[in-house]
């Protein structure tokens, strides 16, 4: 794939976006339904719907959220299911709609997604039937009205639909017993809503698409509010620095990461939709075997992942042996691509696996190496289309090229601010619009970035973000615990993984008694996979604990 404008950055950059080019991201997809109407969208478990039966659907499942449950422009409608074909359907009628879209981990525990459901203010939810007695649990403590619930094989054909909800209820025990008397199924809202009461809504620029939630820089859970001229913003860029190299209409993707992280949902299930490709859902990528079978059957031509997920794949053998002839795209986000695993991917699948770097907070694509790299280099990237990135000393003064310092975005990606968060929002944006990302870069003299460090305590798992403050909050409620101090270790893994240094005031408590009690109020990806025990933690002399201290104490011990 060829892009002049790369031989040389900065002299030749990526051209400007028209940001008017679409109204909305609505009218995106709706363009994507009427050209590319008989190719197909998204594949899931053998069953493949075409864009223009996602269009009757999407439609369909609108039509029900604004005549039958009454739902208003800007209402907040929550999506909690791993990758099934329920998704794309639910999260295309809740746009057309003119609702808001509140994407929910569902993994999640109580405490987590009542603090979601609340701090968003969701009046509906589509939920799979595997989290759903969690929802029960918290549900009165929330303002949720109405409850979608449906089985991961609700929209496969018949009867491997039936077959599969009865193996993953009955024979693998994956559906604890739940109770909410309120709810309707999935399946029942599209055959009650009426596709001819649809009523198309005035959703424009300004309007916000999603409420997508993220740690930010520091603290708990924020809404990052995303609007539809953010995210239309990111399908342009993305797009022109794919460039010629995309041919619509004949593309297949490979999606395993969750679509309800923005990685995953805005490159494979948005911009590939606006150029009519295969989305090939992966609902569970842990089970390698399954996951690596399902790549057998397609020529597939993109992928996108984590480094963790490609390192994993590069252990398997049945993958190695993979037809790659296809391939011409390999994604690396959400956490920084390893050396070792970038190239043992070129020399399995003969692809450089390209690095690119985002945030929640900018849709989330702001950097992206050039698709024409013949080696990879450890690097970000340049700036997108549109994109501005400068590096800052601590009292936001740029820096020069060479020299270390906080990474700032600016672009019509970026966020238009933390939910009801006003001084969250203000502690990461400059007055002249630049996003403080809290990442700590360097510039090339080509204009390549380079992320360093990390400038706050955030610890990256797997692509996730991981804040010391929530793990310590949580673990802390432990009747035998007094004290909890949290940080990132390396990890091969995962990158990063978790470590808590605790002081116990019950002697016998064990780590596995810490363990797992932490599984009961953290999501998988935040439980500590190493407890530490001490008789006291470093402390400023008002008394806040010193995490800096216990981290240099971890890499002296490296030394």
């Amino acid at each position: 794939m060829s892009h002049p404008w790369f031989s040389s950055y900065p002299d030749q950059v990526p051209h400007e976006i028209d940001i008017n080019e679409y109204k909305s991201v609505v009218d995106v997809f709706e363009q994507s339904f009427s050209k590319f109407k008989n190719n197909p969208s998204f594949t899931c478990m053998g069953k493949t719907y075409t864009y223009g039966e996602l269009d009757n659907l999407s439609k369909k499942f609108a039509s029900y959220l604004q005549n039958d449950l009454k739902l208003s422009k800007g209402s907040r409608v929550a999506l909690m299911m791993p990758n099934i074909l329920q998704y794309p359907i639910a999260l295309f009628g809740i746009l057309r709609a003119g609702l808001i879209a509140v994407n929910v981990n569902p993994l999640y525990t109580e405490r987590e997604l009542e603090h979601q459901l609340n701090d968003a203010g969701v009046d509906a939810i589509v939920i799979f039937a595997n989290s759903a007695h969690i929802l029960q649990k918290v549900l009165p403590k929330t303002k949720v009205k109405h409850v979608m619930v449906t089985q991961i094989g609700d929209l496969l054909s018949f009867p491997k639909s039936l077959l599969v909800n009865f193996v993953i209820k009955n024979v693998k025990k994956m559906v604890p017993a739940w109770d909410i008397p309120s709810h309707i199924n999935f399946n029942d809202t599209l055959a009650i809503g009426d596709e001819s009461k649809f009523k198309k809504q005035d959703v424009g620029h300004d309007d916000i698409a999603f409420l997508q939630y993220t740690g930010g820089t520091t603290g708990v859970a924020k809404g990052a509010v995303l609007t539809h001229k953010n995210i239309i913003a990111n399908m342009l860029q993305a797009r022109s620095w794919i460039g010629s190299g995309i041919e619509p209409g004949k593309e297949i993707i490979i999606t395993p990461l969750p679509l309800y992280h923005i990685f995953s949902l805005t490159a494979n299930c948005l911009v590939f939709c606006s150029v009519g490709a295969q989305n090939i859902l992966i609902t569970n990528p842990r089970d390698f075997n399954g996951f690596v079978k399902e790549l057998s059957k397609w020529k597939f031509t993109a992928i996108t992942g984590v480094n963790t997920l490609y390192n994993a794949l590069l252990n398997n053998d049945a993958f190695r042996n993979l037809d790659f002839s296809a391939l011409k795209l390999s994604l690396g986000g959400g956490t920084a691509v390893q050396r070792s695993v970038a190239e043992r991917w070129k020399e399995v699948t003969g692809i450089v696996l390209i690095e690119a770097y985002g945030l929640t907070e900018t849709s989330p694509a702001a950097c992206m190496n050039p698709l024409n790299m013949s080696e990879f280099n450890g690097m970000i990237g340049l700036p997108i289309s549109s994109t501005i990135v400068k590096v800052l000393d601590d009292d936001g003064n740029e820096l020069a090229q060479g020299e270390t310092g906080e990474i700032a975005i600016k672009g019509p990606q970026v966020m238009q601010g933390y939910y009801n968060r006003p001084e969250d929002t203000a502690a990461v944006m400059t007055s002249d619009g630049f996003f403080k990302t809290g990442d700590i870069g360097i510039m090339d003299e080509k204009g390549y970035f380079k992320i360093v460090d990390r400038k706050k305590d955030m610890v990256l798992v797997s692509g996730f973000n991981v804040y010391p403050n929530e793990v310590e909050d949580a673990i802390v409620g432990h009747e035998g615990i007094l004290e909890v101090a949290a940080i990132g270790v390396p990890s091969e893994k995962s990158g990063e993984a978790v470590k808590i240094f605790v002081v116990r005031t019950d002697k016998n408590l064990t780590e596995s008694d810490i363990v797992e009690y932490a599984k009961t109020v953290l999501t998988g990806y935040k439980v500590p996979k190493i407890v530490e025990f001490r008789e006291e933690l470093p402390k400023t002399p008002v008394g806040k604990i010193l995490r800096k201290d216990l981290r240099n104490e971890e890499l002296s011990k490296k030394a």
